[in-house]
Order: structure tokens, then C-alpha cells, then sequence
């Protein structure tokens, strides 16, 4: 029985493969074609070629560079190194890219060496000894932008929507909070920092949680759900990589420095986890306690391309289960997922009102609502630059947690998620050993708190209660 049950095992994983060979081929073809299209599209709204990642030619060089090898200096003052930044952008093979490239190669081979208008644009990174190539024209325009180079238009496209909800007015670096202060009129005695996870907004916490603390909590306690750059209610700047530093840096500024934060419990979920345990790395005197839901924690092994390991482990190219599926859609298509943002995202308010109509308003869309606002740009740099392009990051900020900070770590996991399996949260627990996880049966990714928000928010309140008075910062 174990022999037959082996068997069916190993023959659906071959047919997995194999449909998955088939189906992300024809993905492949369909992204080409659909980058053709949606330059046109662009060139005719808005009179200019959009950039996108998929061809690796810097054009004419670097800004007021000669020669066409434009040598990019990272000055300390704009807050931004090459490491936060993905390859995976510009560097997700297939068999369409692979045939593609070959055919070039032979190209030049005829046409004779390549000129200097085609050589690689070479970034010189912060770290001494680093080597880091950049051959994307897109990457090239961006981080000129970021050191004082001509700054592409922070006006929204016109496949992304143009509500207010979508593109607040004010400052492109005040995100939006959701404060909700103790009832009773006194001063709070603590600060809880609540950051959601990718694609999803602070109502994930607010339609949940929120409700089910207890009156005890709401009176001790001010909790703060912020949305993060480009998901939500926040801005979406197009001319923002959505690195992991630009994220916390503007949760730092839009949260903790505007309400006179001092002190706070932390709560991240799956992609907001990684931003937890950033933002505790960066002010460890200031965390009481830290929980985490499902962290996209992958240890990568030695004499492996991390980030490109990265990518497949979060978005292997499967056709099952549906969840992988979708994540792998959006990890590696660029243009079939500004596809998906334009027919949802753009539309969200006719998918909201529809839902609604045929639900007769019974069922709470939170989810579709934190699902629908963010823009195409942000989600698609967001997921690179920070699921793929920030494991190394994360181990160093992982440590400084063991090191620096004796607060409670706790991660909670649902045993049944296939997006992120339960092993992430064991690694978590490898690098900080003092980590409590609690695997939860019989939830997975979002049900881990949506559907038991009520037991969810009794165990945040018993961690809260539990920490220390006083987080102790070790010496280095």
C-alpha cells in the first residue's frame, strides 16, 4: 500500500511538472507579446515608452556618462545601497528568454563586438570588494532618479486608478495609520505597531483584531495598523523602488516619529513580518515583544545564487496548488500581472459594488478591498526587492534580535499553508533560538488569523501582558 501510494505520489508531481512546463510556456509567450502591447498602449496614452524589465540593454548609457558603462556612486545621503535591490527584476529565466537571448547572441556574433552603447551599466556599491552589474535600462533609471538624475513623473498611469483612495493627496511620504486610542479618554500605557502582509491593507488587522480585544486592551493599549507604501490607502509613488529600507524608513517617519512612538509591541504578517523584524533591529531599545504570522523565511544554501533561489522557492512555476500557482504569476510575469491590476485594481470600485450587490452586503470585502488597492508597480518591486532580494538583510536583522534585544519572539504559523511552509517559521526559531512557535492545525496563510481572530487577539493580549516591563537592550 505505501509502495502504490509512493508511486501516485512521484506520477503527480511529474504531471505537475509537466503541465507546468506547458502552461508557464505559454505564460512566457504571452508576457512577450503582452510588453509589445502595453509599450503601444503607453507611447498612446501618455506619449512615452513605459520601462519595464524585461530586456537587458541600458540604452544610451548613464546619465551624462560617456562611453555608454555609466558608473553609478551611491551617496550615503539618499539612504540607498545596491543590495536592496533584486536581480529577480531583471533576471527570471524561461525557455522563451533563453531561446531569445541565444538567438541575439548569434545576432551580434554576425554583426561583429557590441558597442559601447550596449555594455552594462556598473554600479559601485557602498561595500568595498562588492561587485554588483546592472544590464537593465529600467534599473539604470531608477537609481539615477534616486541620486539626482532626471526623476521620472510621480503621476499615477493611466492603467492604475485615479481615485483618492488609490492616490491620496498630500505628501507622497506620509503613509496612512488607522489609530485607535483608549475609549476611556486617558493616555495609553503602551503602543502596538500592527503591519499587514503583501497585497493586503491595515483593515486586515482592524476588521479582526481590532474587534475582539478585550475592553481591558483597549484601554491599556493604542494600536496603530499602518498601510504600507504603495498598498492600501497609502501612497503610491512610480518613482519609488519599494525597497525594504524605503518601507521602513517611511513606517519609521509616518508612525513612530509622527505619534511620539517611544516604546511598542510589534505584530507582522507573512511580508510585514520581515518589516517587524527590520523595524526591531533598528530601535531595540524600543520593542516590548515581537509577533510574527507566517514569515517568508528561507534559509539559502552555501554556493547558491540567493536571490534567484529565492524566487523559485516563493514562486516555484507550479500549476498546483492554485495559491503557488498565483504566486508565481505575479513573481514572474511582469506585464501579465499589470494585466491582472488593470482588470481588477483600476475596476475595484465596479468589483466592490458587484460583490456587494450579489452578496446582498452579507460578507465583509475587507480582503478584496486591501486586495484591489495598491498599484501594479509597488506590488511587482515590492515582491522582488523584499521576498527575493532581502533574505541577507533579514539574517542580519534576525541577529541583531538575538543579540541586541531580549524581548518575547513569537511566530505563528498555520499548518496548513502551501504559499509558505511551516519550516520558515522553524528557521526563524534556528536564528532565535529563544522564538516560541505555535503551529496552528487546520489554518493556512490568511486563516491563520482570519476566522479565529477572536482566539488570535486573546493570545496577543496573554504576550503582551507576559513581556517584559521594559525591553533590555544587551550590550554589543
Amino acid at each position: 500500500m505505501g509502495t502504490v501510494r509512493r508511486a501516485a505520489a512521484i506520477a503527480g508531481r511529474a504531471a505537475n511538472d509537466l503541465l507546468g512546463f506547458l502552461v508557464f510556456t505559454l505564460l512566457d509567450l504571452l508576457d512577450l507579446l503582452l510588453c509589445f502591447s502595453y509599450k503601444l498602449a503607453d507611447y498612446a496614452a501618455e506619449a512615452q515608452w513605459k520601462p519595464c524589465y524585461c530586456f537587458a540593454s541600458p540604452g544610451r548609457g548613464g546619465a551624462g556618462g560617456s562611453g555608454g558603462v555609466f558608473v553609478l556612486s551611491v551617496l550615503s545621503s539618499t539612504k540607498l545601497q545596491l543590495e536592496d535591490i533584486s536581480d529577480t527584476l531583471f533576471r527570471r529565466p524561461s525557455v522563451v528568454s533563453d531561446v531569445a537571448r541565444a538567438a541575439l547572441q548569434k545576432l551580434n556574433v554576425r554583426r561583429g563586438p557590441p558597442s559601447a552603447a550596449a555594455a552594462p551599466v556598473r554600479v559601485r556599491p557602498t561595500r568595498k570588494g562588492d561587485g554588483f552589474t546592472v544590464n537593465n535600462s529600467t534599473v539604470v533609471r531608477m537609481l539615477q532618479g534616486k541620486v539626482g538624475g532626471d526623476k521620472p513623473s510621480t503621476a499615477p498611469c493611466w492603467s492604475d486608478c485615479h481615485c483618492d483612495s488609490c492616490c491620496p493627496r498630500g505628501s507622497p511620504d506620509e503613509l496612512y495609520v488607522y489609530v485607535e486610542c483608549p475609549t476611556d479618554g486617558k493616555a495609553a500605557k503602551e503602543d502596538v505597531l500592527f503591519i499587514h502582509g503583501f497585497i493586503s491593507s491595515s483593515a486586515f488587522w482592524t476588521e479582526t483584531v481590532f474587534r475582539h480585544l478585550s475592553a481591558d486592551a483597549r484601554s491599556r493599549y493604542r494600536l496603530l495598523a499602518v498601510d504600507l507604501l504603495g498598498f492600501g490607502k497609502s501612497p503610491k509613488p512610480s518613482d519609488s523602488l519599494y525597497t525594504l529600507r524605503e518601507h521602513v524608513d517611511t513606517i519609521d517617519r509616518s508612525v513612530l516619529r509622527r505619534y511620539g512612538v517611544k516604546s511598542f509591541h510589534l505584530v507582522g504578517h507573512s511580508l510585514g513580518s520581515l518589516l517587524a523584524l527590520a523595524l526591531a533591529a533598528k530601535h531595540p531599545a524600543a520593542v516590548k515583544s515581537i509577533t510574527i504570522l507566517a514569515p517568508p523565511y528561507f534559509p539559502v544554501p552555501k554556493g547558491v545564487q540567493r536571490t534567484q533561489y529565492l524566487l523559485r522557492r516563493v514562486a516555484p512555476r507550479r500549476v498546483w496548488p492554485l495559491i503557488t500557482f498565483g504566486a508565481s504569476v505575479i513573481c514572474w510575469y511582469e506585464h501579465i500581472s499589470r494585466t491582472v491590476c488593470l482588470v481588477l485594481c483600476k475596476h475595484h470600485r465596479f468589483w466592490e459594488k458587484s460583490f456587494k450587490l450579489a452578496t446582498r452586503n452579507r460578507v465583509r470585502t475587507y480582503l478584496m478591498d486591501g486586495f484591489f488597492c495598491h498599484a501594479h508597480h509597488a506590488s511587482w518591486h515590492t515582491m522582488h526587492n523584499i521576498l527575493c532580494g532581502s533574505s541577507g538583510r533579514v539574517e542580519e536583522f534576525m541577529d541583531a534580535v538575538r543579540e541586541r534585544l531580549s524581548c518575547d519572539v513569537v511566530v505563528f504559523h498555520g499548518k496548513g499553508d502551501e504559499l509558505l511552509p511551516v519550516e520558515c517559521s522553524y528557521a526563524v526559531k534556528a536564528r532565535i533560538p529563544r522564538a516560541r512557535v505555535e503551529v496552528v492545525d487546520g489554518v493556512d496563510h490568511i486563516t491563520v488569523v482570519v476566522g479565529r481572530q477572536k482566539v488570535f487577539a486573546g493570545e496577543l493580549e496573554e504576550i503582551w501582558r507576559n513581556a517584559k516591563a521594559e525591553s533590555t537592550v544587551v550590550a554589543d
